[in-house]
């Protein structure tokens, strides 16, 4: 085997980012659009909520509720599931490792 120049040994932190993107690739990129679309699905139901209240349109005020309800659970899951998909050990790669 041969021996890395020492020059070119990234220090444990670097090299513990560089695996972390390694295992989970856009993960930053995935959690920054997770959190834009529930955002903006959180505000989308705050204005049809309001709308159906005031009861202004409810026949398509309500079908945007129910769609904007949806899609701040759906990136609540995602969210979720990403959480937990970080916090599992590698079990799959290699057990007797």
């Amino acid at each position: 085997m041969v021996d890395q120049n020492p020059k070119n040994r990234l220090n444990p932190e670097q090299y513990a980012s560089l695996k972390a993107e390694i295992a989970a690739p856009f993960r930053g990129l995935r959690q920054f659009f997770y959190i834009a679309f529930a955002a903006s699905g959180s505000l989308g139901a705050f204005v049809f909520f309001f709308q159906v209240l005031a009861g202004r349109d409810v026949e398509s005020a309500l079908p945007n509720l129910a769609l904007q309800v949806g899609i701040v659970a759906l990136m609540i899951f995602f969210w979720r599931w990403e959480q937990r998909r970080q916090q599992r050990p590698n079990s799959s790669k290699n057990p007797n490792s």
